[in-house]
């Protein structure tokens, strides 16, 4: 290979792997504007209810963070064992969204540049590094769009509408659309709709619905949680 080519090759792997400090900028703020629990969040317990159809399964949950600030959570008093997975599986997602983490402890190893701007006004954000393959889209300083690679199934979150606080944003109703990664077979999709409640100055999940189609069926799956108190 003569130096003239290698030149070129290593100008074009650098041009695809160069940042736009704009990228980062815009998508650093949207990812700052993201409402989450502060350093001071005590943890909290509820009750919990899963309503699916006609069948009705309760029981009781924990979020609880350590002396690192990371979050635990425990799901106790479920008879069913599916049912048991699936709040679960729910107050996971609780616990790791709601976890406050800075930018460059979750995006640090990554680089940003900017893609298309769409009809909405929302602007493309490209991962290259550690999440190469991954983008976002960012509309009034919010992530509208999050397409993400997760071991062998490729997730595209569109965000439809969202609440507003007084320490950012927590979104409302959202859909997430899977495909597999080799093949681009669908996956199936869902669609969410979440309700949140102010308990001494907290914004904490009070209810998720979730609708799938399943064998060409229209299901909803709801999470209602009440009598939320937080620890001392």
């Amino acid at each position: 290979m003569t130096e003239q080519v290698i030149e070129q090759v290593t100008g074009q792997a650098a041009e695809q792997t160069a940042e736009q400090p704009e990228a980062r900028a815009l998508f650093q703020a949207a990812y700052e504007n993201r409402y989450t629990w502060d350093a001071k969040f005590p943890g909290y317990t509820a009750d919990v209810t899963l309503r699916e159809g006609e069948k009705v399964h309760t029981g009781k949950l924990r979020i609880t963070p350590d002396a690192t600030g990371n979050l635990s959570h425990e799901v106790t008093e479920v008879a069913d064992e599916e049912a048991q997975k699936a709040i679960a599986g729910q107050a996971w997602e609780i616990a790791v969204h709601r976890q406050r983490r800075t930018f460059e402890e979750s995006h640090g190893k990554n680089l940003f540049t900017l893609g298309a701007t769409d009809d909405t006004g929302a602007v493309e954000i490209l991962v290259n590094g550690k999440s190469m393959g991954d983008r976002y889209k960012i509309h009034n300083n919010e992530v509208s769009l999050v397409h993400r690679h997760i071991r062998s199934v490729v997730v595209t979150i569109n965000t439809l509408s969202s609440h507003q606080t007084e320490e950012g944003y927590l979104s409302h109703r959202y859909d997430s659309v899977y495909h597999d990664v080799k093949t681009g077979e669908s996956k199936g999709s869902q669609v969410f709709e979440d309700e949140y409640e102010k308990v001494r100055g907290y914004y904490i999940l009070s209810r998720r619905a979730i609708t799938a189609d399943q064998e060409g069926k229209s299901v909803t799956s709801e999470f209602l949680f009440s009598n939320i108190t937080l620890l001392d």
